[in-house]
């Protein structure tokens, strides 16, 4: 009876073991003691390269090892679907980087999935619209990282043809872009832009300055029809190609020939494109960056965004771990970000990070301009909106009704048609 009873004891302490791991996903051991956590991310270079950088930089209490995942953005946002549409967190990371844009329909598909970072970080110390971005219903559940604040990237060889400096270009509405990029086009035959009627990234960045966005300021319901920012974004977009003004791009390829073939006389980006145009070691010397234009619209500003990313930690075991392994460098550590700029090439929107001697360095090849110094002012300075649930499914609608608009069809009719179709497939 003696040895039966020993064997039914130790039996139960076998199951309690073996049961003793979280159901939940993350990386705890059978001990509940791993040091591990994992981060979901794409782009090897940038954002692969930054928690790098920040696992190097890593000086808190407890010991980490991170594990970092590629994965492409749209494997992260199909398998976070899949993952915390089924119920549970099984599989799913600590950490996981997620587009601005997309952000809040996860934050307001899965609350429960998402850890309140507001106690690790102080919100105030980052740029105002990208906590925006990041929150939810007073709770700060993104850690920000990059911005994509905007700029105007322009060849000052090219508008000196045109009798203009860089002064010229600084601070200016799209009209007077426009105004002067036709005196441009004339005189050395090439455009000043190029867009692409399939992404319209360069509306989001004029209907931004004037504060605005496609959803009204609940995040979800949609703003088009008679939204006046989006009017005149529309306005410009298609007088910037009917004076060719503005070519014609299909993919990022013939984006990224177009300037770096000296086929265009500007580029109208996030700051992120900046390596991607000094990649033409020739142009040396003739780029400079100006503060992107701004809609003709009361209270609009020279300041907008294109792109940009946070960081979430997700609801599994070694949560505590991985929001403090965030706090303490991309929260926090200005020095990190010092190398951020240097190694990476990456600026975030930790504003402390900005008194910084690498923030502070000229470069080169923008004839010495401190092009990270003006991107962080120019970053706080940039309007917070809600980007709310629908930003991509909003500009499928969008893309296809422009086309119709290019075509001839009367703006109003144009947003109308846009807001009944918005208005049924977003309810």
């Amino acid at each position: 009876m003696k040895k039966l009873l020993l064997l039914v004891v130790a039996s139960i302490m076998m199951l309690a073991a073996c049961s003793s791991g979280s159901k939940e996903g993350g990386n705890s051991s059978k001990n509940g003691d791993s040091n591990t956590i994992t981060a979901w991310a794409w782009d090897p270079n940038f954002n692969i390269a930054a928690l790098k950088l920040a696992d190097e930089s890593y000086s808190g209490k407890d010991e980490i090892n991170l594990k970092i995942i590629e994965n492409g953005q749209p494997d992260i946002v199909s398998k976070l679907n899949t993952g915390l549409s089924s119920g549970t967190m099984k599989g799913m990371p600590n950490i996981v980087l997620i587009e601005d844009y997309r952000a809040q329909s996860f934050l307001k598909a899965y609350p429960d999935a998402f850890v309140d970072l507001s106690e690790y970080i102080n919100k105030d110390d980052f740029a105002p619209y990208k906590i925006e971005s990041a929150s939810l219903d007073g709770k700060l559940y993104g850690l920000p990282f990059d911005t994509g604040v905007a700029g105007l990237f322009i060849r000052t060889d090219m508008i000196k043809e045109a009798g203009y400096t860089v002064d010229d270009f600084t601070n200016i509405t799209w009209d007077q872009f426009i105004e002067m990029g036709k005196k441009v086009k004339e005189k050395t035959g090439k455009p000043m832009i190029t867009v692409d009627p399939n992404d319209l990234g360069t509306i989001r960045m004029m209907i931004q300055t004037a504060g605005k966005w496609y959803l009204k300021e609940d995040g979800v319901t949609p703003d088009i029809s008679g939204n006046e920012a989006l009017t005149e974004a529309f306005r410009v977009y298609k007088t910037m190609l009917k004076e060719e003004v503005a070519g014609i791009h299909s993919d990022w390829s013939q984006l990224l020939a177009g300037f770096n073939n000296g086929d265009v006389a500007a580029v109208a980006q996030g700051n992120w494109i900046t390596p991607s145009i000094k990649a033409e070691e020739a142009q040396s010397g003739q780029w400079a960056v100006v503060p992107i234009p701004r809609l003709d619209l009361p209270n609009a500003v020279n300041a907008s965004n294109l792109g940009g990313s946070s960081f979430y930690v997700l609801n599994v075991d070694g949560k505590e771990k991985a929001a403090e392994f965030l706090a303490n460098t991309f929260g926090s550590n200005k020095d990190f970000y010092q190398n951020l700029v240097t190694k990476v090439g990456a600026i975030g929107t930790y504003m402390p990070a900005s008194e910084g001697e690498a923030y502070k360095a000229e470069d080169p090849y923008f004839g010495g301009q401190k092009t990270v110094t003006d991107f962080s002012k120019w970053m706080e300075e940039i309007p917070a909106v809600n980007y709310g649930m629908h930003t991509y499914a909003v500009e499928d609608i969008l893309v296809a009704e422009m086309q119709n608009y290019l075509n001839g069809q009367d703006i109003k009719e144009v947003l109308n048609n846009a807001q009944k179709q918005a208005d049924s497939q977003l309810k």
